[in-house]
């Protein structure tokens, strides 16, 4: 089974990895004792778990969060942030009500997030494959353009091909 057939879904065939990292209020290290650690872990899985998301790769700091996510295409990588850290928030505070002490208003995350998307191919090969898709579209008869094909307008011919991306139209004399 490819990756493709495994992120089917009803209309379209796709998915969506992102990495976020997001940090405690004002970056106080609430996260430094193993225990605490882990309870953020279990606060954050089970808040993926809860709104659907797969989290596929975490490291939990002493202040701050790295996650790399798997969430539905129909989520905006934002509203996956807020469920994960609102609901992670909460679950912490239940769990460590000495948090309050520290957070009175119940913020225990900060407002400052990061989110990248992260992809299965590199920028290079996704250009690689539009400048191949795009090259099958495109007229690469710059003579016809130009001039009948003769030797005198080939040498006077521009060094660039003719198409939707250039300067200059298809139609247009040079």
């Amino acid at each position: 089974m490819n990756i493709y057939q495994q992120n089917r879904h009803a209309h379209s065939i796709g998915w969506s990895t992102w990495h976020f990292e997001w940090c405690t209020k004002y970056r106080y290290k609430m996260l430094k004792q193993e225990y605490l650690n882990n309870l953020c872990a279990i606060a954050i899985q089970e808040a993926a778990k809860r709104h659907g998301l797969d989290i596929l790769e975490m490291e939990i700091d002493c202040d701050h969060v790295h996650v790399v996510c798997s969430i539905p295409m129909t989520m905006p990588p934002t509203k996956a942030l807020q469920l994960l850290k609102g609901y992670s928030a909460k679950i912490l505070f239940v769990l460590v009500p000495n948090f309050r002490k520290r957070y009175k208003k119940g913020h225990f995350w900060s407002q400052g997030k990061f989110a990248a998307s992260v992809g299965h191919i590199t920028l290079e090969k996704a250009k690689q494959y539009l400048e191949a898709h795009h090259a099958k579209a495109t007229l690469f008869i710059i003579s016809a353009v130009a001039g009948q094909g003769s030797p005198q307008a080939d040498k006077e011919s521009p060094s660039f091909r003719l198409g939707r991306m250039s300067k200059y139209p298809q139609n247009s004399k040079i």
